[in-house]
């Protein structure tokens, strides 16, 4: 079993940055694919960006370029580096995880991940 527990969030003006952390309580993360999503008031939850234990990255069009994110599996800790925020970058952010293989074309979905956090708010104005 998996807990997660996002930490980072806040309020920022446009253009600003923003790192938000996933801890996880398992050693073996290693072996999930984590991911970031975000859902905004009346909106669907879409995925942001995912990473398999292998590194491989996958972003959401719209956070191209602008959003990495990372892993430290010393520290079980997913991190989403955030630049150059916008205002439609507000949102509640989940991190998930995945356990075993998840196709590169499913790593944005929801469907895979069966472990969540209770969320963290971004808030871009």
């Amino acid at each position: 079993h998996v807990q997660l527990v996002e930490s980072g969030g806040g309020l920022v003006q446009p253009g600003e940055s923003l790192r938000l952390s996933c801890a996880a309580s398992t050693l073996h993360n290693r072996g999930y694919c984590m991911g970031w999503f975000r859902q905004a008031p009346g909106k669907e939850r879409e995925g942001v960006a995912a990473i398999d234990s292998h590194g491989t990255t996958s972003y959401a069009d719209s956070v191209k370029g602008r959003f990495t994110i990372s892993k430290d599996n010393a520290k079980n800790t997913l991190y989403l580096q955030m630049n150059s925020l916008k205002p439609e970058d507000t949102a509640m952010y989940y991190c998930a995880a995945a356990a075993g293989y998840v196709p590169i074309s499913l790593m944005l979905a929801s469907v895979p991940f069966g472990y969540w956090g209770q969320g963290t708010q971004v808030t871009v104005s």
